[in-house]
């Protein structure tokens, strides 16, 4: 019997080291996960690797044993005198801004760009795609300032516009050295909107007060529930003709050849008018730009990835939602 109360307090004893142990493994996971979560983590693809991975397995499936045995004979044979010679391949590192309204993506842009210029050496260069019909001017104007940074290193920036590059989009695309743009992707609206409902006379109807307070006489301009005044309306016009000016002034900084005052209407364009209004530079999708890099640099792709808690991923999918809609609107008002 003393056995037995000696054998059972020996194992409740291991039970708890045990217990004790999983449980600060567990804590250990948690904290590293979530410290994880919270930064996020660079994804580096290798473009140009994948691109060969697809050559190699399509000359397999098209070629005769004979010739693919020949295929792969030249490939390794290129391989070695590479090896051999110790060549060194500059680099194209590839980014991807797909924009909401309120240009949230910036956050995995800055950490994006700051690798690239952590790495990047002589000869390498930037190509980043850009789909984006604009949003918020300082959003926007961020995400701006952060490819700005690449051409303040003296990297080539080159932006890729496959579908829209509008407004907010065209900000960021015109910074880049070289703006490629599909033949129909649509570009430009350099131009300033803001609109907002007022609800005052249905809250009068039911006789509902409505108090809002400042201090400054501009502090608010145009008000949802309020009764807004003339005087309110011009102000609020001033300011979006001084966003304007500021806008027009930012383009021109990085297209100085461009005639501004034929494109800062607030009218888009597609790709195919935009090349001969200055808009941008060449004819091009991305996919054939990327395989022309590929041909003489090693393609890299890097994309920042951070786990987004529910609310953020609803929240982020509702703006995505709104903004995929406004590109409908464009699109659909110049539809074939």
């Amino acid at each position: 019997m003393e056995f037995l109360t000696q054998y059972g307090m020996f194992l409740a004893k291991a039970v708890t080291v045990v217990v004790a142990i999983l449980a600060v493994v567990i804590f250990t996971l948690a904290s590293s996960m979530k410290n994880k979560a919270e930064k996020g983590e660079l994804k580096i693809t290798d473009i140009s690797e994948r691109l060969a991975d697809l050559a190699h397995d399509l000359k397999e499936e098209l070629l005769s044993k004979k010739q693919f045995k020949a295929y792969e004979k030249e490939v390794k044979e290129k391989q070695k005198q590479a090896d051999k010679a110790d060549e060194k391949r500059n680099k194209v590192f590839v980014l991807d801004f797909k924009g909401s309204i309120d240009a949230n993506e910036v956050t995995s842009l800055r950490e994006e760009v700051t690798a690239v210029l952590t790495i990047a050496e002589q000869g390498d260069e930037v190509l980043v795609n850009v789909e984006s019909g604009g949003g918020m001017v300082h959003g926007y104007g961020l995400a701006s300032s952060q490819l700005d940074r690449i051409r303040q290193a003296n990297i080539p920036l080159n932006v890729c516009v496959d579908k829209v590059a509008a407004s907010g989009g065209y900000m960021m695309a015109c910074v880049a050295d070289k703006v490629f743009a599909a033949p129909f992707a649509i570009v430009g609206s350099i131009g300033v909107v803001a609109q907002l409902p007022n609800f005052n006379r249905l809250l009068k109807k039911h006789e509902i007060d409505y108090e809002q307070h400042t201090a400054g006489n501009f502090k608010r301009t145009l008000t949802v529930f309020g009764e807004n005044t003339d005087e309110g309306r011009g102000k609020f016009q001033e300011e979006l003709e001084e966003t304007h000016v500021l806008f027009k002034s930012f383009v021109s900084k990085y297209r100085p050849d461009m005639d501004i005052s034929k494109v800062a209407t607030g009218e888009h364009w597609y790709g195919q008018q935009a090349i001969e209004l200055g808009l941008v530079d060449e004819i091009s999708t991305s996919d054939d730009v990327v395989l022309n890099f590929a041909k003489s640099h090693q393609v890299i792709q890097i994309k920042y990835q951070t786990r987004k808690k529910l609310a953020d991923k609803i929240a982020h999918g509702a703006s995505l939602s709104v903004n995929s809609v406004i590109n409908r609107v464009i699109e659909r008002s110049n539809q074939v």
